[in-house]
């Protein structure tokens, strides 16, 4: 599992920096086609302007408008995080892949953990009614999640002549069940500190940010609206994208946390059906 979260992280770092690239040099062609399409516009309305026709020109400018009504979501999104300062909006961008990275190998996990808890457990107390404990113990290891280790911890305890009683099979249950909780909440602090971590390096870019506006407007010794309104919008483009990014790995956490509960509360219950079965056994020690 160490192995595939590795690679999710590589994968995403790679991806996150080709896209980098990839949307800095459309953003610059995209800026040279749209001055030339101004300097063509112009000369032509320049020299035709009292021939137009008032009809052809708006059913050809309707298909440009759908374009854009299409793309526009995504183009600012692309536009706008090429405008922020470089260096405050890669910290947010490293914060989401890492955080998604450490999100997609709990997702992986969780949903490898569950399995049918009902039909296990059915069939793990029709082995253990029969007597065939090492059947049962071969099933609880060919099984994959929580409640099977837990199975297979009370299993143990009651094939074997010295620890077969009920109180000792009761404590491995409860043991077993601790570790198995602290599996499923592992890198779930790393989650957590990504989400708090995305809007504060948003924040601290708006803060340096306005910091480097007062600094321009110091050395033009003019308080421009030009240089204001630029200094202020990239400063406050690093918070817009770290409030998202925030959101993003909420929404993960929180599915995260929902699976966390689900798999709890199998644990819980297969732990009284395994105390109940062990004690029906004729080798459990009362």
């Amino acid at each position: 599992m160490k192995k595939l979260f590795a690679i999710i992280a590589m994968v995403a770092a790679c991806s996150f920096w080709a896209t980098t690239s990839v949307m800095a040099q459309e953003a610059a062609e995209e800026q040279v086609a749209a001055d030339s399409d101004s300097a063509e516009v112009t000369d032509t309305a320049s020299a035709d302007t009292a021939s137009v026709d008032t009809a052809a020109v708006d059913d050809t400018a309707a298909a440009p408008v759908a374009e854009e009504e299409e793309e526009g979501i995504f183009k600012t999104l692309k536009v706008k995080f090429i405008e922020g300062d470089a260096g405050f909006m890669s910290l947010v961008a490293i914060a989401l892949v890492l955080g998604l990275a450490f999100c997609i190998e709990r997702v992986i996990y969780l949903s490898l953990a569950q399995v049918n808890t009902r039909k296990f457990v059915g069939n793990l107390a029709a082995l253990v009614a029969a007597g065939k404990i090492d059947d049962a113990i071969a099933a609880c290891k060919s099984t994959r999640g929580p409640v099977a280790q837990l199975a297979l911890a009370a299993m143990d305890c009651l094939n074997s002549s010295d620890r077969n009683d009920i109180g000792t099979i009761e404590r491995s249950i409860n043991t077993e069940a601790e570790v198995q909780g602290s599996y499923l909440e592992e890198n779930c602090s790393w989650i957590t500190l990504f989400i708090a971590m995305a809007p504060s390096l948003g924040f601290l870019g708006t803060v340096i940010g306005m910091v480097m506006a007062f600094d321009d407007i110091q050395r033009a010794g003019d308080i421009s609206p030009t240089i204001v309104a630029g200094g202020m919008k990239v400063a406050l483009i690093t918070t817009i994208f770290g409030i998202i990014v925030a959101l993003i790995l909420q929404l993960f956490y929180n599915y995260i946390l929902s699976k966390i509960e689900s798999l709890t509360v199998d644990m819980e219950e297969s732990s009284q059906e395994l105390l109940t079965m062990c004690v029906k056994s004729d080798k459990c020690r009362k």
